[in-house]
Parts: structure tokens; sequence; C-alpha cells
């Protein structure tokens, strides 16, 4: 298997396990997206890998959000028309993968992070060290790799518009009860039934279980269209003078390190002094 930056690969019978590791945060940086397209390039190509499992090997954080800071000094993003951002097109990749993806999730994931897990088959959360959320809008922005799309598909209008729009975070039972993910669980518990699970699906008959992922993808696939104007919309407002203004306050009050603000982003970015 290749070799990766942020994250390692393990296989065993037919279960790939990944396991996040890019200090401090797991940010989904320009590094942690190339080994995310290598990765999805590889199990595009692996007849034998059946099931994939996803974690972090920081107790804190799954995947922190999107790097933000590196938008400050760039030139302003263009997107094609018609075309969702690389960012939502990779994603999508993994919502489409020929294994079955289960994120074992202990420690924050928003942003990107949480959009990330949407993108996968199934989610499973640790009760004590578990948080979700989408704070884009605390800078001005959306969720703009799917996010907005997956939660309204999954959490229904009135949930999708309190997460997207309320920028808090939330933790796994609330998460459960909006189906955001599949279950919450002891923190105790977590791995081994996500490892349990992994290990039983692998070793049922491949053709049933792409039988199985075919018909479900076709009935549940993020609509296409809405993906697009997510994209185009979070790309046209990257650059807009108030949201760089959010983002360079984030980012000199401790944004994108491990400290209290990434910690307790949710109630920060509430604190904006503008």
């Amino acid at each position: 298997m290749s070799d990766y930056r942020t994250f390692t690969r393990e296989d065993r019978d037919g279960v790939a396990v990944v396991s996040f590791s890019h200090p401090p945060i797991n940010l989904v940086d320009r590094a942690m997206v190339i080994d995310l397209l290598h990765l999805a390039d590889e199990l595009e190509r692996d007849s034998d890998t059946r099931v994939v499992l996803l974690r972090s090997a920081n107790p804190d954080f799954f995947l922190a959000h999107y790097d933000l800071g590196s938008q400050l000094d760039a030139p302003p993003m263009k997107l094609p028309a018609g075309m969702a951002s690389p960012l939502s097109a990779l994603f999508s990749r993994f919502s489409r993968l020929p294994q079955v993806t289960i994120g074992e999730l202990r420690g924050r994931a928003r942003g990107a992070g949480s959009e990330f897990l949407l993108a996968l088959d199934m989610r499973f959360a640790s009760r004590e060290r578990a948080l979700l959320g989408q704070p884009e809008v605390a800078v001005g922005l959306l969720p703009g790799a799917g996010g907005t799309v997956r939660l309204a598909q999954l959490l229904g209008r009135g949930r999708a518009l309190e997460v997207c729009l309320g920028g808090e975070d939330f933790d796994a039972d609330t998460a459960e009860r909006y189906g955001w993910i599949n279950r919450a669980l002891p923190d105790a518990e977590l791995e081994g039934f996500c490892e349990a699970l992994a290990r039983r699906i692998a070793a049922f008959p491949a053709a049933g279980i792409a039988h199985v992922k075919a018909v479900v993808e076709q009935v549940t696939a993020a609509d296409q269209a809405a993906l697009v104007e997510e994209s185009q919309r979070f790309v046209g407002d990257m650059s807009a003078p108030g949201t760089l203004e959010r983002v360079r306050w984030m980012m000199d009050n401790g944004g994108q390190q491990d400290g209290e603000l990434e910690r307790d982003l949710g109630a920060a970015l509430g604190r904006y002094p503008g």
C-alpha cells in the first residue's frame, strides 16, 4: 500500500483500518486532501478490501475542519460554472466507493470533518468524547463540501437548519437522536463494536455487499445539482471581506492549533466581537 503523510492504513482479512494522525488537530489541509485522493484511487481499484474503517489516533480530534487559514493570503478561488468544488467531489467519491465505509468518531469533527463523515456509509460515535458541528455560518459561509445537502437528507429541514445556522457543537447522544450518526456508544465499547461490525461485513460474499450498496446508493445519493450549488456559493463567499476578517480573527485567537478555541469552537466563534 502507499505511504501517507496524514494517516496510516493497515489491512487484515478484507478490512482496511485508516487512522488519521496529522498534528496538531487533523486539519483538512492540502496534505490531507492529497492523501485522501490517493486513498480513493487505491480503494476504487481494490477488489480485496470489503470494508474501510476510519478512525483517529488523536482522541480529541477526528478531523478538525477545512484549512481556512490557507485562504487568507491566497488569490480568490475560482470554480467553473456547473462544477462542485474539488473537496466536495472528493467526498462524493468516498460515498460511492465499492467498499463499505465506517466512521469511528472519537473527538471533534466539524466543518469538513463532519462533511467527510457524512459521505461515509455509517457513523458510530463515542458518547463521552465525540462532538460534531458545522460552524461555517459564523465566518459568513455555508458548509461547502456536501454538509448542507447531506444533513438535509439525513436530519430533515428543521434540524439541518438548526445545525447549519446555529453553528454550535452537538454531542453524540443528540447526533444519534437527530440521525446524524448511527449510534452513540460508550467510549470503552466504540472501537470493539466498530471492529466487530467491520469484520462481520467483510466475511460476507462480495457480491451481496456490492448489490446492497448499489441499490441504497441509487435511492439515497446526494443531489448533484444541489452539491454544485452549495460549492458555488461557498467559493463565491470565501474571499468576501467579512469572511476574511472573521477567519483572520479566528487565526489570531488560536485557530487551527490545539487550544481552547479549537476545543470549544462552536461557542468561541459566537463570541466574535464584530
